[in-house]
């Protein structure tokens, strides 16, 4: 849902505070903030990518679809990020799709003024290309760690990610949701969701979990979270003046 009334503010989101102060006036007229819920289907496996998205508060999964019904998801994107990167390599559709995991505000801008964007701003085009890099490194990390990883190392990480999106300790996230984005059984989620709610570190109701204790949370977690923070912190630039 459109709520045109809403100005943009370029802080809501981490690479549009790092652009240029010139590039941010020239967008202003051609963003739109949209209300996103969850199990929103952004862009589907072979549709065109219609708009690129820049999150304020929702969270989005990029996923692949497997035959048999299940999925898998290759990266996740809060306010740190954008959706539809995928329309700067060439093509205006993938095989993945991106699904909605967290409610909440978003920026969207046509997909083919991004574009234009991108191949005539230097600056834009230079952000974006390293925040490709961060993608891949996530993707990366992301398959690797859940070939190496126990399921309640990658809860861990999956629940650190999200935190630093939100405000606050409290997650939206259905059991189900995690498996669909884990790859694995939701029998499996459910017995580490309750081993980490023993322990006292999370509080599970309802689709809400609550963590209740992060630096333990921390401790049980695998090195991916650390190093796909670092990565980001790496390659992404600080904040230009507003």
């Amino acid at each position: 849902m459109s709520i045109s009334a809403l100005t943009p503010i370029k802080q809501s989101n981490k690479l549009l505070a790092a652009l240029p102060i010139m590039e941010w006036q020239r967008w202003q007229s051609n963003i739109e903030t949209v209300d996103l819920q969850i199990n929103d289907l952004l862009f589907d496996s072979g549709t065109n990518i219609d708009y690129v998205h820049f999150p304020i508060s929702t969270i989005i999964s990029l996923q692949y679809d497997y035959e048999d019904g299940t999925s898998a998801e290759f990266a996740e994107i809060g306010n740190e990020g954008l959706s539809g990167i995928f329309i700067f390599m060439g093509g205006h559709s993938t095989c993945s799709k991106a699904i909605v995991i967290g409610k909440g505000l978003s920026y969207r801008i046509p997909s083919a003024i991004m574009l234009d964007e991108f191949n005539n701003s230097g600056p834009f085009r230079r952000l974006i290309l390293r925040y490709m890099q961060t993608m891949m490194t996530y993707a990366s990390q992301m398959a690797a760690c859940n070939r190496k990883h126990s399921i309640d190392q990658q809860l861990a990480r999956i629940l650190l990610l999200n935190l630093d999106r939100v405000n606050g300790n409290d997650l939206i996230f259905t059991h189900d949701m995690i498996s669909r984005c884990l790859g694995v059984r939701r029998e499996g989620i459910s017995e580490a969701a309750k081993r980490l709610e023993r322990m006292g570190v999370i509080e599970y109701t309802r689709g809400n979990i609550a963590v209740l204790d992060r630096p333990r949370l921390q401790s049980i977690c695998c090195e991916c979270y650390g190093l796909m923070k670092s990565e980001y912190l790496r390659l992404m630039p600080s904040e230009q003046a507003t």
